[in-house]
Order: C-alpha cells, then sequence, then structure tokens
C-alpha cells in the first residue's frame, strides 16, 4: 500500500517584506493535523465538562487526555431520548459545551443520531403520525441550527432498512417509517437537515451492509436526497470481519462516487460472541473480560483494517465506537481497558496515525526561496527562526502543482 490518495504535495515559496526570495533558509515542516479523520465516541466529554462546579474525576480527566492524544474527530450523542427527556426541555447546555470544548482543541465533531427509532423519545408516542412527523422535523431545525459552525456533521437518519420492521417494542419513527416507507422518511429529514446547515456533511448511516442498504442508497439518490457521505457500522462483536468482506463491503458502496465512513468500528479483544445471536444487544453476560490473547489479536485485526481503510480514496473518517472496554453491551472493545492502562491497540493506533502516517522533515529553500513539501493531506507548521508558519497540504487541483506563499515576518 502506497497511501497515495492520502497524500499532497506543494511548493513553498518563502518571500522577505519587500516580496523577494528567501534562499537557503533552514527550515523545518511539522504535521499538526491529519486531513483524515481519525475518531471515536466523544461521549465522556459531555460527562466530564458538567461535572458540579469544584468536583473533579481525576480518572475521567484521565481518559480524556489519552483521548485528544489520539483522535481528532469525535461523535457526540444526540439520541432523542436521551436527549430531550422530557418534552420542551433539552439538553442542550450540556452538548454544547463538550462541543465548545473539542472544537477549541481543533477536534471535528459530528452528532450522531437526529432520527431513529431507538432510544427515541416516548413522549412522541402520544401523538399522530402527521405531528410526530412535524416535531421530528422541528427537532433538527432546532439542533441543526443551534450546533451550526460547532457540529456541522451529522449522522441524519440511522438503521434505515430495519426501520419500518423494527418490532422489539413500539416507537413513534417506526410508526412515521411504515407510513412514508424508508426512501420518503430518509427525504424528510435529509431536508430538513440541508435546509439547516446547507454546508453540513450529511450521512445516512446503517449496520446493515447488505444489497438491502445499497438499494436503499440509490433509491435517495434517485429520489434527489442530498445524502454527503454513506456510513457503514462495522461492529465486529462476533469476530473480525477479514480482507474479504471488507474489500467488497468497500466494492459494493465505492459505485456511488460518495465519501464513505466508518462510524461505528469495535473490535473485541475478549472471548467473541456466539454466532448464533441475531442481534447483538441480546447478548448479555455478567463479566466479559479482556485477554492477553484477545488484545493481540484486536491490535492486528484493527491495523490490518485501518490500513485498508486509509489506503482506500473514498473512505474519509474512521470512528472507533468504544474508547474504553465495557462502554457499550460491556464489551471489551475499547483502546483502553476499564482501568484506563492503554491496551496494544492504542499504542499501535498512535504509532500508525502520529508517527507512520505522519509527516516532519527538514529542509532548505533553494536559490528561488522554494521548499518541496510532500506528505500526508492536513494541516502544517513551518517553523523558522523559532515562529510557526501555518499553511494546508491539500490536494493540487487538475493536478496541477500548489505553490504557497508565506512572507516571512
Amino acid at each position: 500500500m502506497d497511501f497515495s490518495a492520502r497524500k499532497g504535495q506543494a511548493n513553498i515559496r518563502l518571500i522577505d517584506a519587500e516580496g523577494s526570495p528567501v534562499a537557503d533558509k533552514k527550515v523545518e515542516v511539522q504535521m499538526t493535523r491529519h486531513a483524515f479523520l481519525f475518531g471515536c465516541g466523544a461521549f465522556d466529554f459531555v460527562d466530564y465538562y458538567n461535572l458540579p462546579e469544584g468536583e473533579e474525576d481525576p480518572a475521567l480527566q484521565d481518559r480524556i487526555d489519552k483521548w485528544l492524544a489520539l483522535y481528532n474527530y469525535g461523535t457526540l450523542p444526540f439520541y432523542w431520548g436521551r436527549f430531550e427527556p422530557k418534552e420542551g426541555k433539552p439538553q442542550t447546555e450540556k452538548l454544547m459545551k463538550a462541543a465548545q470544548y473539542l472544537k477549541n482543541k481543533g477536534v471535528e465533531l459530528k452528532g450522531h443520531p437526529l432520527c431513529w427509532h431507538t432510544v427515541c423519545a416516548d413522549w412522541l408516542l402520544k401523538y399522530d403520525n402527521e405531528t410526530i412527523l412535524q416535531k421530528q422535523i422541528d427537532r433538527i431545525h432546532r439542533d441543526v441550527g443551534q450546533f451550526k459552525g460547532l457540529i456541522d456533521c451529522w449522522d441524519v437518519i440511522n438503521e434505515v432498512v430495519i426501520m419500518p420492521i423494527f418490532d422489539k417494542y413500539d416507537n413513534a419513527i417506526t410508526r412515521l417509517a411504515k407510513d412514508l416507507g424508508r426512501v420518503g422518511i430518509v427525504k424528510q429529514m435529509f431536508e430538513a437537515a440541508y435546509e439547516t446547515n446547507p454546508g453540513a456533511e450529511l450521512l445516512i448511516n446503517d449496520f446493515n451492509t447488505s444489497t438491502n442498504y445499497e438499494i436503499l442508497i440509490d433509491g435517495c439518490l434517485n429520489a434527489g436526497v442530498p445524502i454527503s457521505a454513506i456510513g457503514i457500522q462495522s461492529h465486529q462483536h462476533q469476530g473480525y470481519w477479514g480482507v474479504e468482506k471488507l474489500e467488497a463491503v468497500l466494492e459494493r458502496y465505492e459505485h456511488f462516487g460518495l465519501p464513505i465512513h466508518f462510524t461505528e468500528n469495535t473490535l473485541i479483544s475478549g472471548d467473541l460472541m456466539p454466532e448464533y445471536i441475531v442481534d447483538l444487544n441480546d447478548w448479555q453476560v455478567p463479566e466479559w473480560p479482556s485477554t492477553a490473547e484477545g488484545e493481540e489479536r484486536q491490535m492486528q485485526e484493527v491495523e490490518e483494517m485501518y490500513r485498508i481503510l486509509f489506503n482506500h480514496p473514498l473512505v474519509e473518517a474512521i470512528t472507533g465506537w468504544d474508547f474504553t472496554d465495557g462502554a457499550w453491551l460491556g464489551a471489551p472493545s475499547g483502546v483502553l481497558r476499564e482501568d484506563n492502562t492503554v491496551k496494544p491497540v492504542y499504542k499501535r493506533l498512535k504509532e500508525l496515525i502520529k508517527q507512520e502516517w505522519w509527516t516532519t522533515f527538514e529542509s532548505h529553500s533553494d536559490t528561488d526561496g522554494q521548499i518541496r513539501v510532500e506528505g500526508f493531506k492536513g494541516d502544517y507548521e513551518l517553523l523558522i527562526d523559532g515562529k510557526a508558519y501555518p499553511f494546508t497540504l491539500a490536494s493540487a487541483k487538475d493536478g496541477a502543482e500548489d505553490t504557497i506563499v508565506i512572507r516571512l515576518s
């Protein structure tokens, strides 16, 4: 793998205050942030930045510090039933504190999800479908609008393939999906989100990676739904997909030409969930420990998966779902153990993201004041005489060579 899709090149031209080239100048090129989105669930930040005044939680602080040392992309929870447990009383301020903190740290954010039949607001059930639809649309207008500028990426609707036939319990959104149909409900939700923030990246998201999801996306695009990216869940509690399935999934969705996000990735470092379990939520065990053997397996599988995805030109984001073991379903699927110690997978990911796929080097400007920069796409600093000059390395338009002019002060 050459990861060429992830790399860019440019000529940096140094000039002085009068506009003359600065020749033979020693410079240090330092990457500061990947363009590629290496992400994780950021739910801990909501808890931490809403602690009572004066109260500290050292263990939570430790997790947050380790999270920030690895990731540049976070998913914040907007499950309607928890976000607005009482009608008209959303937890906006709690989420806003976490979003503002993460944004100030340079972390890109995604809200998850705006519409889903699970963890739905129970108080919706007292309304008829017409009212439910209006309240769902109003919810999207409100939340996308209030967080605009902080959160400009959303899982607009979640798990639509199963939505109209979901039968575990009654909920307002399944009622709506039965009434509107899959494409119909997707269209309504996306139009509301797009109307509120036309510049946002809007995802459809599903765990169903079969042709059923492919057909749904095709129908939505034909209906004019403004899908920005395709979200693929990859919860692998029953074992790693492997190269063959991973490449088959990529092939199934790449023909749309849309960016692909692996939105919810989990790989287990303990015993695997039995194959006969259909719904992952049905596997409930008193303890699910991480093991030394499982941690080695998890590290190897995560590395292989990330290498394949990072090399694919349409994949622009990978989100690990659990930062710490036990976060969802009690599974040992995090990159930290429950006692906050780092697992081998954390160390390997850090080696990949911050070393192997990270660009830093020293150079000198030539007689024309130019420096050739080749490296992984993202944000950089040019360090000259103790001063930092920021620039961004991106794909050159139409194959032309980018020239970035930096005036030294």
